[in-house]
């Protein structure tokens, strides 16, 4: 068909975003409400955590899922207010007050920016996938774990709406995905609540919801160097908590829905969110893995619009209809969490199968990682505890390969070592002792073909090693080496063992 037989319609059609379809708008914006209200009470008891009104950790879940909705770097991920975020900037609240919090999260904001702009993302590829594993295994222990309190002492009509949620969310989707199960749950245990008069837990028992939206503002702080050097080390670690939550989870999404994302803009976009937070007087945040995973994997959103509704659909719910949300059970927001855990706790890494396959290092590495985060509630001390001892493992692994073997000439005029392997520190360590310094014949030869030099550990071990030939009259000659070995070489050789 010829470019003038085509429709005006048609050729708008083709410039139209992939979530103005009918079919993408309706998952978009049904995902966006689902998560909306599972942010509620994740929102209320962040705020506790950190010390704050209730209505501090729900504005702060509207501007940062609505900013991070235009500015991130992974479209479908939802950064709200987050417990790791609260426990690090609480004790800041408790010893100077608000308005010190609310500055230390325009701070952060602003070392999230610089550090994004400094390439911080593109550390991630240096997490290990059992780091990764692990990561994600802890993070749904700590989502269930987190649940457990409000199936504990309450009443046992709880128990039946736990139980009632938990197979409509198992069953539904058998009969029509148009709809997420998560929301039909939601309605379905919540008007069986209000209509028999049943007495449970709700949502409006976690605290007051705001009545209008967040308005902007300075923080009520002395502008001074003193007040910087006060929040500074609160910000810097709320700034890099943050991150390293963000970009993980912005890695898991990537796996899941086979996509790639600019780990670069998502650093900056988390610190132009927290920025934004802190004017608007919120708690700050970053990327939630629960609330990710119901959006993604539940609902199935993809774009950044369901993102922004998300934040938009919460200050709705909150202010319009806020005491239909107020009665909300419980029980069934706990249902849909439970489920998320069970969807994202990776089960093929822990089953028999897997364990009798996967190297030892692997296990101990993704059992680190899991016990750290579980014990400590910080998924960057586990991130980072896990990530140390991928390295060890690997190192000692690596190391191993590393050998020495010897051949002397028929006539005994000379020896050659053939070196194999990566020599760094943790094989070049025991390089020295591999040679018979005073057996061996006035010519020694080490011939490091099969042999790459990594770091100054190696090029010292060479040293002594020439060192303790010459002190005994032999001469030696190293040969083979590679460019990048060789420059390294050159550079340091004799610079690094002192001759005695």
């Amino acid at each position: 068909m010829p470019d003038s037989a085509v429709s005006v319609p048609a050729r708008l059609r083709s410039f139209r975003p992939s979530w103005l379809s009918p079919k993408v708008l309706r998952t978009e914006v049904l995902a966006g409400l689902v998560v909306a209200l599972a942010l509620i009470p994740e929102a209320i008891s962040f705020s506790i955590i950190a010390g704050v009104d209730p209505a501090i950790g729900l504005f702060a879940s509207f501007t940062m899922a609505v900013t991070i909705a235009v500015v991130g770097g992974r479209p479908a991920m939802i950064s709200a207010a987050t417990g790791a975020v609260a426990l690090v900037i609480a004790p800041l609240n408790r010893q100077h007050g608000f308005g010190y919090l609310v500055a230390a999260v325009i701070l952060a904001g602003v070392f999230q920016i610089v550090l994004g702009a400094l390439g911080v993302g593109r550390l991630m590829r240096f997490i290990p996938r059992s780091v990764m594993v692990g990561f994600v295994n802890s993070l749904a222990i700590l989502v269930f774990m987190a649940q457990v309190p409000q199936l504990w002492d309450v009443p046992w009509a709880v128990y039946l709406l736990f139980a009632a949620g938990l197979a409509l969310l198992v069953l539904f989707p058998r009969i029509t995905t148009a709809v997420p199960a998560p929301l039909v749950s939601i309605a379905v245990l919540t008007v069986i609540t209000v209509a028999a008069g049943i007495t449970v837990p709700t949502v409006g028992g976690k605290g007051a919801l705001p009545a209008s939206l967040p308005v902007p503002g300075l923080p009520d702080v002395p502008f001074t160097l003193d007040t910087l050097a006060t929040i500074a080390p609160y910000a810097f670690a709320m700034a890099l908590v943050g991150l390293m939550e963000s970009l993980m989870t912005a890695q898991l999404v990537d796996e899941i829905t086979d996509t790639r994302s600019s780990k670069a803009r998502e650093a900056v976009g988390q610190g132009i969110a927290n920025i934004v937070t802190g004017f608007f007087g919120g708690m700050g945040g970053c990327a939630m893995i629960g609330q990710t995973m119901i959006n993604v994997k539940v609902s199935g959103a993809r774009t950044r619009l369901s993102t922004f509704l998300a934040g938009v659909f919460l200050m709705v719910l909150c202010i319009v209809f806020g005491p239909v949300v107020s009665d909300i059970p419980m029980a069934a927001l706990v249902a849909v969490m439970v489920m998320v855990c069970f969807a994202t706790f990776d089960w093929h890494s822990v089953a028999p199968r897997t364990l009798k396959r996967m190297p030892a290092g692997e296990i101990v590495v993704m059992t680190v990682t899991v016990v750290c985060v579980v014990a400590t509630h910080n998924l960057a001390v586990g991130v980072v505890t896990g990530s140390v001892t991928a390295m060890v493992v690997f190192a000692k692994r690596v190391a191993r390969l590393a050998d020495v073997t010897a051949v002397i000439d028929p006539d005994g005029g000379q020896v050659v070592y053939a070196v194999t392997g990566q020599l760094f520190f943790a094989s070049s360590n025991e390089l020295v002792g591999r040679f018979d310094y005073a057996g061996d014949p006035d010519r020694v030869v080490i011939d490091l073909s099969a042999a790459h030099i990594w770091d100054a550990s190696s090029v010292a071990a060479l040293d002594a090693i020439e060192h303790r030939y010459r002190r005994r009259g032999k001469t030696v000659e190293i040969t083979g080496l590679n460019g990048p070995s060789a420059g390294l070489h050159g550079s340091l050789s004799g610079e690094l063992t002192a001759a005695g």
